[in-house]
């Protein structure tokens, strides 16, 4: 079995005195790990951190098995994701969320944000806009996708505002102001990709309280996981005043 893919690595972990298991993101090949003989040398090391761009080929006998990398470097900006907390965090939660999917499993939509989001850590407020559509996308990808094309209890496709926590589903101002304190914020930012002015910190920590309610709730609770210190790390460092999602109570809508 042998395949050869441009790879982004999101992890190692050191195996024996000399070699290294590699995490990389593949855009084909979804998640994958294989073993990089002599991965700890002064040569490959650099080479083998996470936020790098390589060419990978792996090979073994059996596809089940977990086979060995050899690698080429195509871009390796590891050392300046290291500048900042929010390149430093950024780059272990974006590791974190890509370990929620199964190995091997191709999604390359992730693998084509991830592409871009780390090249951007090194502007806050993009790097946190990205993040924050990378989540959204995460949640679908994980088969649990908000539904933000129309209101859950008028059908209008404008004027979306809010969602339900109960169903996930958007709620235009109109028909959520009523019950302001009971539905998450929608910022326009996640649903119009051509929106004009960056997005306020205020959306930015709405939007981050919308996918992390989502993420806690059919993710991480029925999994029995914690969240890690990535994701809060990054928020402080991206945000003014970050305050950790609490969706409050939930409540039903027509439709």
């Amino acid at each position: 079995m042998e395949w050869t893919a441009q790879a982004i690595v999101i992890g190692t972990r050191r195996h024996g005195e000399t070699s290294t298991i590699l995490e990389v993101m593949a855009r084909e090949k979804g998640r994958h790990l294989g073993l990089v003989r002599g991965g700890r040398s002064r040569r490959l090391r650099p080479v083998l951190q996470p936020g790098n761009t390589l060419r990978v080929t792996w090979r073994a006998r059996l596809d089940e098995h977990l086979g060995a990398f050899t690698v080429e470097p195509l871009r390796e900006r590891a050392a300046g994701l290291m500048d900042t907390a929010a390149a430093t965090f950024g780059i272990q939660l974006a590791g974190a969320h890509l370990r929620l999917l199964p190995e091997r499993d191709p999604h390359p939509r992730l693998f084509d944000a991830l592409a871009v989001i780390v090249d951007t850590f090194d502007d806050k407020a993009v790097a946190a806009e990205l993040m924050a559509r990378f989540e959204l996308l995460l949640l679908d990808e994980l088969g649990v996708g908000l539904d933000l094309s129309r209101c859950a209890a008028t059908g209008e496709e404008t004027g979306l505002a809010y969602v339900s926590p109960k169903t996930g589903r958007a709620v235009s101002r109109a028909a959520g102001m009523p019950y302001d304190n009971r539905l998450l914020k929608l910022p326009p930012f996640l649903i119009d990709r051509r929106h004009g002015e960056p997005p306020s910190p205020a959306d930015l920590e709405s939007g981050f309280r919308l996918t992390g309610y989502f993420l806690d709730r059919h993710i991480f609770e029925p999994r029995g996981l914690d969240p890690g210190e990535a994701r809060a790390g990054f928020l402080r460092a991206v945000l003014p005043d970050p305050v950790l999602p609490d969706a409050g109570p939930s409540i039903e809508l027509p439709g």
